[in-house]
């Protein structure tokens, strides 16, 4: 994908200056009236403080409203993380609500699942069904029979109702499909995980290095916002990467690197700088061992050695070892985000760790801060029933290390009734089918189900497996819990209705309340409605919600925030430091230093599929939203120019993918350019949706997701690696 000019991203600006563009979308939105909160006068303009729902990242917001109609939303100036600004999904948020696609009432499934065949019924006739479900599936198979999958922070009640029920099985895809073995690999080697949002001092940092990190079209606000500062001010910058993206159109150096290679080049690093003694020896002496083991461990990983498997030439590699070196400690090996690659992932992302380590960067400017946040006093709840057959996700501790719930562990007992059933699903917010790899599995788990509820405001494709889909209001329409973030300056903020829900939606919060009630679990809930249960938690904390509405966010006093301001370094280690030799990977029979393993190579005529990210999408949760349609309905395949001349093909074509197991994905158009290798194609995530219930963007574009029918599990922590499948190459009719 290309970078978004100037020009496209001010058309975002004016696409959202005022709702006549979205009138296409507001005159499919049916005869009925936008109301607006009841706390916002019809006449005037008037500002609402909010967080964004677009992504993980929860920026600052302000909707503007005037006349009683949504008019814009733009960053809240206040806000430490986003300082005022918003990526073009942020700016596009009021698509969300006038998105024509979106679900309006509750649906029960009326023939087979994923026939997307629906009877509307009443919320009360929604929740009847789904408690007598609950209830039966209880008394046959236990509480635990029921899992729930949910993504962002209005799953919290969904969670909280879980709980109550007595299940332990709560997961979210971003684990294990996500960033699972990067907190894996940086909790072996410092005791802790790099968080969300990364602990990444970007801004300060004097030398980057981002390894399949694509910041600029990976569009988390404040990462790119310090990026831009950090390449302005000269920041020195080394992209890693098989295609030159947009950070490495920033870059002093771009190492096209071979896939599945990435390992070998950062052992060849760490080579380098423990031979050359270029490490921070102060830092290492205090803070680290295991210093003797992993020199023994990597003697033979010379820059020499690493050549010809990744392709990137000896001098190379040791001119940028010492230029990594010359920086210390404010040198920053990026963690990365989405790290689910080869299935040796935790141990490439512990030599990540192990080299920043060395760098001294852990805790220090320019490299890895320590976060801080504010005390806010939970909810006064009863203690949650205690489960007697424990979570199903991983039994035996198959994959040791893994300290969140494996969702496709979830997925494997559903399928195999082993350790114990699972019979029910609950899905909040995310779609399984593009998220999980292997989609066949995932819809044989659904046939095992006795109930699938899902909660969405939009028509996405697993909403077209369930029995029951509650339609939820968006971010803009409802209040969700507090957001207590971890930053480098400690802040609260406050996401509130802007509208009324429109239609029969209804927020999250309410939803899981009235089940409660349902299920004869109301004294988990004893609050009468939101606002009673957030002024409760704050007014316990010294504040009010009153004052938090107002101005949308609360800072605390600031902390320091690196060892040198006075952090006291600690590493939650067996050893109480930072471990170069892991005796705790040894112990079960893994690799205590990180080893390079060669993958499996694309056959004849086939190439490695990569998959990134768009500023302008969310994964494949906004490509219906009519703003953000608007700036990328579909997306493109990148071929190495050589290789779609030798197939005559050329930008613009349209052609199938088909992977290695003969699944062949929708037409996709063709961008021909010297900027990928030519052993690997590339799109981007989130597109090809198959859902009846998507009316334009269904169709369009190619669904990496379908094309993922081969995974491998990372012994470490259980995470799914998916760029381990192949594609070749056919024209379309």
């Amino acid at each position: 994908m290309n970078s978004i000019s100037r020009r496209r991203f001010l058309k975002i600006g004016a696409a959202t200056a005022g709702v006549a563009a979205t009138a296409g979308a507001l005159s499919k939105f049916t005869q009925q009236a936008v109301k607006i909160s009841s706390s916002v006068p019809e006449k005037g303009v008037y500002t609402i403080p909010t967080y964004c729902d677009l992504c993980f990242w929860k920026c600052n917001a302000i909707a503007t409203v005037k006349d009683g109609k949504l008019w814009k939303i733009e960053g809240n100036p206040i806000d430490p993380m986003s300082k005022g600004r918003l990526c073009p999904r942020g700016t596009g948020g009021i698509g969300s609500y006038y998105d024509p696609d979106r679900l309006r009432k509750p649906l029960m499934r009326k023939n087979n699942r994923g026939q997307e065949e629906w009877v509307e019924v009443t919320w009360d006739e929604a929740f009847t069904f789904i408690a007598d479900k609950m209830n039966k599936i209880k008394s046959e198979y236990g509480p635990e029979a029921v899992a729930l999958f949910s993504h962002g922070i209005g799953g919290n009640f969904f969670k909280h109702l879980m709980k109550a029920y007595g299940t332990p099985n709560l997961a979210a895809p971003s684990f294990a499909q996500c960033r699972g073995p990067r907190d894996a690999g940086f909790r072996l080697t410092f005791g802790e995980d790099v968080g969300s949002p990364e602990r990444t001092d970007i801004e300060n940092s004097k030398f980057l290095v981002l390894i399949g990190s694509h910041l600029g079209e990976n569009m988390h606000n404040t990462q790119v916002q310090e990026f831009a500062t950090a390449i302005e001010r000269g920041t020195k910058l080394l992209v890693v990467d098989p295609r030159h993206s947009v950070a490495a159109s920033k870059a002093d150096w771009w190492f096209p690197i071979k896939p599945g290679t990435d390992i070998a080049l950062i052992l060849a690093w760490i080579n380098v700088i423990v031979n050359e003694e270029l490490y921070d020896k102060v830092y290492i002496d205090k803070y680290a061992i295991g210093l003797d083991k992993l020199k023994k461990t990597v003697s033979n990983n010379t820059p020499e050695w690493a050549y010809p498997i990744t392709g990137i030439k000896a001098e190379l590699i040791r001119e940028t070892a010492r230029e990594m070196a010359r920086y210390k400690p404010a040198t920053l090996i990026h963690p990365g985000r989405h790290v689910t690659w080869y299935g040796d992932d935790s141990q490439r992302s512990r030599a990540i760790a192990i080299l920043n380590a060395l760098m001294g960067s852990w805790g220090r400017k320019g490299g890895f801060f320590s976060p801080v946040s504010m005390d806010i006093a939970s909810y006064p709840y009863p203690e949650f029933p205690h489960s007697e057959k424990g979570k199903v996700d991983n039994p035996d501790k198959k994959y040791p290390f893994a300290h969140e719930t494996i969702t496709t562990g979830i997925r494997e007992a559903t399928i195999s009734g082993k350790p114990y059933p699972v019979k029910g699903w609950f899905v909040y917010a995310t779609n399984l089918i593009f998220t999980l790899p292997n989609e066949d599995e995932t819809i044989k788990a659904i046939q095992n189900l006795d109930l699938m509820v899902v909660v969405e405001t939009q028509p996405s494709e697993i909403t077209g497996w369930a029995d029951v889909v509650l339609p939820e209001a968006t971010y803009l329409e409802r209040y969700d819990d507090i957001n207590v973030e971890f930053f480098k300056e400690p802040f609260i903020s406050i996401r509130q209705p802007v509208l009324e829900p429109a239609f029969e939606t209804k927020p999250g919060w309410w939803m899981a309340k009235k089940l409660s009630e349902k299920l004869g679990l109301e004294k988990y809930f004893p609050w009468n409605n939101i606002e009673e249960y957030l002024d409760t938690r704050l007014k316990n904390s010294g504040y009010s919600l009153e004052q938090l509405k107002k101005a949308g966010l609360i800072k605390g006093d600031k902390q320091p925030i690196y060892f040198e301001e006075g952090v006291t370094p600690e590493f939650p280690t067996p050893s109480g430091k930072i471990e170069l030799y892991s005796e705790q990977l040894a112990a079960y029979g893994l690799d205590p230093v990180p080893r390079y393993r060669k993958h499996e190579e694309p056959p004849p005529g086939y190439y490695r599929l990569l998959f990134g990210r768009s500023p302008v999408h969310s994964f494949g949760r906004t490509q219906s939203n009519p703003i953000l349609f608007d700036m990328m309905k579909e997306n493109e395949v990148w071929i190495n120019k050589f290789i779609a001349d030798k197939l005559e093909l050329k930008s613009g074509d349209y052609v199938i993918l088909v992977n290695q197991d003969g699944v062949r994905s929708n037409k996709v158009k063709v961008k021909a350019t010297e900027r990928i290798r030519q052993d690997c194609v590339y799109i981007v995530h989130g597109f090809g949706h198959t859902s009846k219930g998507f009316v334009r963007s269904r169709g369009l574009g190619a669904s990496d997701n379908q094309l993922v029918t081969k995974y491998k599990i990372d012994p470490i922590m259980g995470g799914t690696a998916q760029h381990l499948n192949f594609v070749t190459i056919e024209r379309a009719a």
